[in-house]
């Protein structure tokens, strides 16, 4: 890391001419300002012990205390500093050096002479490690602990199917190491398998579902994209309500204290947010995949002896291939000298959906006696010859409109149906289209060996457009839904 970081030394203080995107070339002075890593890299970086907050001095056994608004200080970097110039002249003295310093016996760190370096303060939220892979995962674990891997499982496979969320039909109590996506998939049900499930010795549940609500208050409002002094104060309310609700897991037995440090990191969010903007520009999800390309694949493709040196070489092999792979491409395109020029344009807000169907109905002819007893579909008959009726003539005044509704006809005792419909949206960043979600429905059947097989109904919010001031923010919306 001192390797990679030497040209800074100069550069930070001296400052280098660099041509931006806009054409005009600036002398700029490049710092290092963050560092994103888990807790054990933030550990080894800022040479704290295990156990102890990477930036701030309290000890581990006040991990778990919080107060509302109490200032946090930083640890003294120029204490550390001091200690770790005492190698060389009172060798003897550096161990005490370091001890009364609080930190490891760490000879020269890679930030020690880089300019304007302030370590404990570039330590950065990080959204994966710290909640999904840290808090998220220690409250999945104690409410599994408080009812039971059994009822908590049933409870998620009873979990009605959504398009946007995993159905986890096997539970989750036998989940083993479980990735941060599949912890962001739970939280989406978390609530709702714990909302009312009474306690041990008829306790009540309200403190542990407040502490659940408050836990993915913080989560979700931590990764907000846009902060304002609004959200940074509900940020730190929702932490101070989690802090003062947690103690129910003491009282039910499952823990003794909360010394833990990703508890308590979560209490410098705040302050972290002011200095370098949202959490959505430190988040180690962005990269973790690579662990997976120039590490774990890399590891995997070797003898395991040697490590180092074959992976890489294995890399090195890689990277040609793909270069390799890009050229034969350009050539077989008539090996053009310059690719034209596309204007690029930043992602929008746009949140438009738009509906898509397949070709072909999922059953061709349906009676419609049918559809009012097995699809639930009680007013269909009513609602197509309102519908005919308005095509037919859109001007109809109500009055109207229903008198016209006894005199359509319908030539036809069947009607093709779709059993899922797909809501289409365009990725602002690739410009392809992607299923942003979808509504499914079918009835209840008979299987092959005489089992019941339960049908499905998905419940959906429509918004009709109409710019009125009734429903959903304002605008005219219509809740259509089907039961069985």
């Amino acid at each position: 890391m001192a390797q990679i970081f030497s040209p800074l030394r100069h550069a930070g203080e001296a400052g280098v001419l660099m041509t931006m995107g806009d054409g005009i070339t600036y002398q700029i002075h490049p710092l290092l300002a963050c560092f994103a890593g888990d807790y054990p890299e933030q550990v080894l970086t800022t040479a704290t012990f295990t156990g102890e907050c990477p930036i701030c001095p309290i000890p581990h056994n006040q991990l778990g205390a919080y107060v509302h608004n109490a200032p946090t200080g930083l640890r003294e970097l120029e204490l550390v500093l001091q200690a770790l110039d005492s190698f060389d002249d009172d060798p003897t003295g550096f161990l005490q050096a370091c001890k009364g310093a609080g930190v490891k016996l760490i000879v020269d760190p890679f930030w020690k002479d880089l300019p304007y370096v302030h370590i404990y303060r570039s330590i950065t939220p990080d959204i994966l490690h710290q909640l999904y892979q840290g808090i998220v995962k220690h409250i999945i674990s104690w409410v599994t602990k408080v009812y039971g891997g059994a009822e908590i499982d049933a409870r998620c496979r009873r979990m009605p199917p959504n398009h946007n969320v995993h159905h986890f039909m096997k539970g989750i109590s036998s989940l083993s190491c479980i990735t941060g996506q599949e912890h962001d998939q739970i939280c989406c049900i978390l609530i709702g398998l714990v909302i009312d499930i009474p306690l041990p010795r008829g306790m009540s549940n309200v403190c542990l579902v407040r502490a659940v609500r408050v836990v993915l208050d913080f989560l979700y409002l931590a990764q907000y994209p846009v902060h304002t002094n609004e959200t940074l104060e509900t940020l730190e309310d929702a932490l101070a309500r989690f802090l003062q609700a947690k103690d129910i897991f003491i009282d039910l037995g499952i823990r003794e204290s909360f010394n833990i440090p990703k508890l308590h990191f979560v209490q410098h969010y705040v302050m972290l947010i002011r200095l370098y903007s949202t959490t959505d520009n430190f988040d180690t999800a962005y990269t973790e995949r690579l662990h997976i390309d120039f590490a774990k694949d890399a590891y995997d493709a070797m003898n395991h002896k040697d490590e180092f040196t074959q992976m890489a070489n294995w890399l090195e092999r890689k990277e040609k291939i793909f270069r390799h792979d890009q050229y034969l491409k350009w050539v077989q395109n008539g090996s053009p000298i310059s690719t034209p020029r596309v204007e690029w344009e930043p992602p929008g807000l746009e949140l438009g959906r738009f509906l898509h169907m397949s070709k072909h109905p999922t059953v061709r002819a349906v009676p419609i006696d049918r559809l009012i007893k097995d699809y639930g579909a009680t007013y269909f008959h009513a609602a197509l010859a309102h519908f005919i009726a308005l095509a037919n003539e859109p001007d109809l005044m109500r009055a109207q409109l229903e008198a016209r509704l006894h005199s359509v006809c319908m030539p036809f005792v069947s009607v093709p149906v779709w059993h899922c419909i797909k809501f289409l949206c365009e990725d602002p960043v690739l410009r392809t289209t992607v299923t942003a979600d979808s509504i499914h429905v079918w009835p209840s059947t008979i299987d092959t060996r005489g089992h019941s097989v339960p049908g499905r109904f998905d419940t959906a919010l429509v918004n009709e457009g109409t710019g009125g001031d009734t429903g959903v923010e304002g605008e005219s919306s219509t809740l259509y839904y089907m039961t069985n």
